[in-house]
């Protein structure tokens, strides 16, 4: 039982058959203590939407501060050394007093970096402007355009299909309606900025919560002494590496593990790191469970709790490892009897990648199978189902969508690792891995694999 950390506080933990998922993945039961006098969000969390992402923009941009790199000529013949100039967003922007009475329009708690977003596209002087938002952002969409284009010279549109994660950065869409300037909200950047076909801003929208009744919550349920690793999404990460600082000087023994290019505590839907053997337990900080499952599956044998900084429900979190690799591996020995493969390469946003594509066709055409190429937007088991002579699919696109929801197909449907599987190009790896954007992973099926990286864009001057 999960104690509150308040004596006014009622706790009971029951197991509560309402709590579990889907049951072919086997993934979940929680047991939900029941804490008196919780508090209901203010504002909707953008968590409700799956996957999210990595940032080469945290290095680049620092609160309402930008870095650029600048060479300039060492005393030491040709070499060179890279020093920062910092360009500050105009302190007669900050203290508009038109521009701040808009920003009290939005949730207070909530950053959407408005200040800088006017400074960089009056900077860049964008004439028209993309906003994409998650599902659980969208409700602020229509305020913040209104604000982009009254403070600005630059129009805005608003991109309104799906956006599961960063994952699914629209900039070609958003290109092609005309825009020269894109702010992605509620993500960090799983597409450098570099590599986008238009200038990219990424807003995190760091959410601000009150970490008392957390710590509090751990003083009470957890035993200082062990070590406790804690992860989270990019919305909670300044107040994760707020408490854990807190507690760490307090004699706690909590450690941030990190799966780069992501930030240090970040863990998205698809990729998270295994810890290390000495790590007793694990947290996750957030309001669902789907970026919390990756780490879960990621490191089967640990104890995982979850707190849910809306609700201030502090709970364990199961999930049922042996039947999800049972069921993956069931439908890998199907998947490699079969003699036509079908390959999708998804088409939201920037989920689906080329390069992992042909070395999947290369795989199958070394192992004499024939395939055929599809692009979908999102997958649905009623149109692969169309295709009869297709024995077995491979998505390129999100391979939790096969981890959960394969069983649903009228023939299996892998992950690009599964496949390797199916293939023979890999062993069939006890601890699944959760590494499809990581930079330290197993083989050429993931993003950030030597031979699957995108290439950096040259944009020119219009």
């Amino acid at each position: 039982m999960l104690a509150s950390p308040h004596p006014s506080d009622s706790c009971t933990c029951t197991a509560d058959p309402s709590c579990a998922t889907d049951p072919a993945v086997g993934s979940t039961t929680s047991h939900q203590p029941v804490l008196s006098g919780s508090t209901s969000p203010k504002a909707p969390c953008p968590e409700t939407s799956r996957g999210k992402g990595v940032c080469s923009d945290t290095s680049k941009f620092k609160g309402n501060v930008e870095e650029k790199s600048l060479v300039v000529k060492s005393s030491v013949p040709r070499k060179r050394v890279q020093r920062r100039v910092v360009q500050q967003i105009p302190e007669e922007q900050l203290k508009d007093p038109l521009i701040n009475d808009a920003i009290n329009k939005l949730p207070p708690n909530y950053n959407f970096e408005i200040h800088k977003s006017i400074w960089r596209i009056r900077s860049a002087g964008a004439k028209c402007v993309a906003l994409q938002f998650p599902e659980g952002l969208l409700l602020y969409a229509c305020v913040i355009a209104d604000i982009l284009e009254v403070f600005t010279d630059a129009e805005t549109l608003i991109l309104g299909d799906v956006t599961y994660g960063a994952c699914c950065v629209d900039d070609f869409t958003a290109r092609s309606l005309g825009a020269d300037f894109m702010i992605h909200y509620g993500h960090s950047c799983l597409v450098p900025i570099d590599r986008t076909s238009i200038t990219v801003l990424y807003v995190f929208v760091d959410i601000q919560i009150d970490p008392k009744h957390l710590i509090d919550s751990l003083r009470v349920n957890f035993d200082k002494s062990k070590k406790m690793a804690v992860v989270s999404t990019i919305q909670f990460l300044n107040t994760l590496h707020s408490f854990v600082d807190v507690l760490n000087k307090d004699g706690w023994n909590l450690v941030i593990p990190q799966a780069k290019p992501l930030s240090p505590g970040e863990v998205l839907g698809c990729t998270s790191p295994p810890l290390d053997p000495s790590v007793s337990c694990l947290l996750y900080l957030g309001d669902g469970r789907f970026h919390l499952e990756s780490i879960m599956i990621s490191n089967p044998s640990l104890p995982a709790y979850r707190y849910d900084p809306y609700s201030k429900i502090l709970t364990q979190e199961h999930y049922d490892h042996a039947k999800m690799r049972a069921i993956r591996h069931r439908e890998i020995e199907k998947a490699a009897q079969a003699d036509t493969w079908g390959l999708i390469l998804g088409t939201l946003g920037r989920q689906g990648n080329p390069s992992i594509l042909a070395n999947i066709q290369q795989q199958l055409s070394k192992a004499g199978k024939k395939h055929v190429v599809l692009l979908m937007s999102e997958i649905f088991p009623e149109r692969l189902g169309l295709l009869k002579e297709v024995g077995a699919w491979v998505q390129v696109a999100c391979p939790r969508l096969s981890i959960d929801w394969g069983y649903a197909f009228p023939a299996p449907l892998l992950s690009p690792y599964e496949a390797a599987v199916a293939l023979r190009g890999v062993e069939w790896q006890e601890n699944y891995p959760m590494d499809f954007y990581s930079n330290d992973s197993l083989g050429a099926w993931t993003n950030n694999h030597p031979d699957n990286k995108a290439k950096v864009v040259r944009r020119g001057k219009k």
